[in-house]
């Protein structure tokens, strides 16, 4: 054990607030908060769960099957503490894709899709018979499993998905097969080795007709022998920038008869005679896919709070480069281009974490109404998390980056973690939905709120485009004075304008003769720039709203500290989209350089606090798993640890010198 870095307990020392107070808000509450940490005792003291090798020295063959391994001790420690009645929603979201998931298995754990998609699939579109067929064995684990929807041709474009099911009425049974090679199933986590059964969305035929899309539960592994299945094809799709022990996998179907009774029916039905009888909406089908990008809101906040919790440690250790000639060289942070790089990515894992809080609340009722059979909310519930999980998605991964190159050099290193947390937090821009295809789902419904707006004044829209109205009703914005309010007002004024060019962009291109489909591609910029400042909008006025709202809530110290940080995001997003702020707001000069200074003001007054800010994350050293982060500061001891663990330090003389090293030195004696 090191003794606390001196610089880094100066900063402490300096707080105006008491760290602890944040950690209750962000765990949601005291009784959350000792779950928590009872959590993190059971599992982060367990040696059984620690690695004394680096990741980065094992094989891809090697991190997998130590990846199972835990895994499967992590799931025997779920079932002990289901048996004790101490299970939890909570518990699973920490160990899967949380904090505490992320310490035990940080390249991925094999099982996560299984509970994270096959579980919830199983519960959103089976029937209640179906549910009491499987979700037993799902959650005992006597079988595991994936959800097999993206193929090695198609991925968010559902409609183009190749794997076909034909119903044979005479057996009543479905046939699958992969007609094409692009029709193999390519990237379900846990495909590879792991699970024994999946949820496969393929076209549905019957009666010799194409109905729709639709999801069936396959076995593609014997129980026993956990051999594949006849007529299944399957295997891993090799090593990947990061998730790299997730064992995503490949899977192609010849002729693979599947009962009809396990195709899940709860929103689309096939009758014995192939009779087909679809859903309500289309969209709740992909009811699995739009949970889990409502999850990964949270998941963007607590990436930004990894890197901001290494990067700011780091630089209040880091001394480099005098300010002034005369004085010793200053903490790094000290430079203003350092907290420039920095605290902003501390706003946005406290701003992200209010919208995510939001967002999951407003899942959670939109899905009870669904349920109640009040379908009105579901496309902008739909539209909603497509935008704010490729934004928030974004801008978690390029956090992460400028938190890596802001610890220059030991930033690159494996023992930073950044490697990791960056491969980590890239991957989301993709998977549940490439970002830029999600922003052009989200345009479409943009688009047609304005078009009914636009050409009916009386017309109510839902709550999240309501501000559409404002540029129709009031097409000039005035009253820009810089403060929180007036910033979320021009976001929402800006992204309506956007909607507005989109919109009328589109129509000219139909006036032309253009299709609709072929229009919206040709005003795809249009669009994408439509639904991003849609998203950005929202977290700002969500921000805004509860932020505000928290501010009273707490100690008056830490009130003044969210505050600040809701100023410091507001300005730095409205800076970064100047451009458009200009174009649709008649700023002035004077505006923009009080904007810039206002910035500038806010870095100054958060810089004595964003230590003890990045305490109150509270992330125990095994989550953050990174020399430069490490609470008690003691950075260059860390690395020269994590150097001295590599296998070419344990000899003296590498074989190589002998084998290939010295004969070429020696060629020309």
């Amino acid at each position: 054990m090191y003794n606390i870095n001196p610089d880094l307990q100066q900063e402490r020392d300096g707080a105006t607030f008491n760290p602890y107070e944040l950690t209750i808000w962000w765990d949601g509450g005291t009784e959350k908060y000792e779950k928590r940490k009872a959590l993190e005792k059971l599992f982060l003291e367990d040696s059984e769960l620690k690695d004394d090798l680096p990741l980065s020295y094992m094989s891809h063959k090697q991190i997998y099957e130590n990846s199972v391994r835990k895994a499967v001790l992590i799931a025997k420690k779920l079932r002990d503490l289901h048996d004790v009645g101490e299970l939890s929603v909570d518990t699973y979201t920490a160990l899967l894709g949380g904090t505490l998931g992320c310490a035990l298995l940080k390249e991925g754990n094999p099982l996560s899709v299984h509970f994270v998609m096959f579980v919830p699939t199983i519960l959103g579109q089976g029937t209640m018979e179906q549910q009491i067929t499987w979700l037993s064995k799902a959650w005992e684990l006597n079988i595991i499993g994936t959800y097999a929807q993206t193929e090695l041709g198609h991925g968010t474009f559902l409609r183009g998905l190749e794997t076909r099911a034909d119903y044979d009425e005479k057996t009543q049974e479905f046939v699958l097969n992969s007609p094409t090679l692009t029709a193999y199933k390519w990237w379900p986590g846990g495909l590879g080795n792991t699970a024994n059964y999946a949820v496969v969305v393929a076209q549905l035929y019957t009666l010799r007709k194409f109905r729709s899309l639709a999801p069936f539960i396959v076995q593609i592994r014997d129980e026993e022998t956990h051999m594949p299945v006849p007529g299944v094809d399957i295997g891993e799709i090799g090593p990947k920038l990061g998730m790299k022990s997730g064992n995503n996998g490949y899977l192609g179907f010849k002729n693979v008869r599947v009962p009809l009774n396990h195709m899940l029916m709860k929103n689309q039905q096939v009758l014995f005679d192939g009779t087909y009888i679809p859903p309500k909406n289309s969209a709740l089908t992909y009811g699995t896919m739009m949970f889990v990008r409502v999850v990964l809101i949270r998941d963007a906040s607590l990436a930004l709070a990894k890197a901001s919790t290494i990067a700011v440690r780091y630089s209040a250790v880091r001394r480099q480069s005098p300010i002034d000639p005369n004085k010793p060289e200053p903490q790094i942070m000290d430079h203003i281009t350092q907290q420039l790089k920095l605290f902003p990515q501390v706003a946005k894992a406290i701003v992200f974490k209010a919208n995510g809080d939001i967002i999951y609340d407003m899942y959670a009722h939109v899905s009870q109404e669904i349920e109640k059979g009040a379908l009105e909310r579901l496309p902008e519930m739909h539209a909603l998390s497509c935008c704010l999980k490729a934004v928030c998605s974004a801008d978690a991964a390029s956090g992460v980056e400028v938190c890596r190159l802001a610890c220059g050099g030991h930033g690159y290193m494996d023992c930073s973690n950044f490697p990791t947390l960056y491969g980590m937090s890239t991957a989301v821009c993709t998977y549940e939905g490439e970002n830029t295809v999600m922003l052009l789902q989200t345009a479409r419904y943009l688009v047609k709120a304005y078009g009914q707006a636009a050409l009916n004044p009386q017309v109510q829209l839902v709550p999240t485009v309501a501000y559409i109205k404002k540029i129709i009703e009031e097409p000039e914005f005035v009253g820009f004075d810089g403060s929180s309010e007036a910033i979320v007002e021009a976001f929402e004024y800006v992204a309506a304008n956007k909607i507005r060019i989109a919109y009328e962009r589109v129509e000219q291109q139909r006036r032309k003769g253009a299709i609709p489909e072929v229009a919206t591609n040709r005003c795809g910029i249009e669009m994408v720039q439509a639904a991003e400042l849609h998203g950005r909008a929202f977290l700002a006025h969500t921000a805004l709203t509860e932020i505000q709202a928290l501010s009273q809530k707490v100690s008056p110290a830490l009130g003044e500290i969210f505050q600040l940080l809701l100023e410091l995001y507001l300005v730095d997003a409205c800076l970064h989209g100047i451009g458009d702020f200009l174009r649709f707001i008649k700023l002035t000069e004077q505006d923009v350089n009080g904007l810039e200074l206002h910035f500038q003001e806010c870095l100054k007054r958060l810089r004595p606090n964003v230590v003890a800010l990045v305490d109150g994350f509270d992330l125990h050293d095994r989550i953050l798993d990174s020399a430069l982060g490490a609470y008690d500061g003691n950075v260059y001891e860390k690395i020269f640890d994590a150097a001295k663990k590599s296998p070419l330090n344990k000899e003296a003389v590498n074989a190589s010198f002998q084998k290939y090293l010295k004969p070429l030195m020696k060629s020309n004696l």
